[in-house]
């Protein structure tokens, strides 16, 4: 009778384990294949069979390709045709400017050159041949807003900002911009008193530092906004 109720425990215990094992096995997480990591999708080991996505630029000349929307409210806007030749390009020798040019844009079909591109926010710096000074303190934005004729020098490299688009995408893209003004996919809102909307300078009323702070830039009881700091 002994060795019956042991051989029932026994069986009982074996029958556990075994059911035990088989729900592990059900809920154990499953194994990620190391060609499933990343984007290459192939045997982050072996090089010789792995190819980058392959990029396509805008092969249409300026004027004939179509316009891509803008990533975001006031995004830099993709270059959406062929810039065979264009490149680099350098303070003397911009093709861009010859469509791109507010005067001119319209009738070219381009996107006008907006105009925070023709206003220098930049302080004027002194150099005595040995060391550079600011004008004034720019961790307290005391800077000089002036307007100009002609593209601003900090402007010319428009590569810096605009780049071509190649057709097709490496990974899905959920995002869905949400444009602030109402043509906001196809222009530029950096005009107007929007430029310097919350922006104090030296210049103008409701500056936040004055000439006269600027004076006492290094005092221990400077004035800055009217009061004793």
């Amino acid at each position: 009778m002994k060795t019956i109720t042991k051989i029932t425990i026994a069986f009982g215990a074996a029958t556990l384990l075994l059911v035990s094992s088989i729900n592990a096995a059900n809920t154990a997480t499953p194994s990620i294949s190391e060609e499933s990591l990343g984007l290459r999708k192939t045997d982050i080991r072996q090089e010789s069979d792995t190819l980058s996505s392959k990029t396509n630029y805008g092969t249409k000349a300026p004027g004939e390709s179509t316009k891509i929307q803008r990533a975001f409210q006031d995004a830099p806007p993709m270059i959406p045709h062929d810039t065979e030749g264009m490149l680099p390009i350098t303070i003397n020798d911009n093709q861009c400017v010859s469509c791109h040019m507010p005067e001119v844009a319209k009738d070219m079909g381009a996107t006008p050159i907006p105009q925070s591109h023709f206003t220098d926010f930049r302080p004027k710096p002194s150099y005595d041949g040995k060391e550079f000074k600011l004008p004034a303190d720019t961790m307290k934005n005391d800077i000089s807003i002036k307007k100009l004729d002609t593209l601003s020098g900090a402007r010319f490299n428009c590569s810096q900002c605009h780049a071509p688009q190649s057709d097709g995408q490496l990974v899905k893209n959920n995002f869905t911009p949400d444009y602030t003004s109402k043509d906001g996919a196809e222009k530029s809102s950096w005009n107007g008193a929007k430029l310097t909307d919350g922006l104090q300078t030296i210049k103008g009323d409701g500056a936040k530092v004055s000439e006269k702070d600027l004076e006492n830039l290094n005092s221990p009881a400077g004035i800055l906004d009217g009061g004793h700091h």
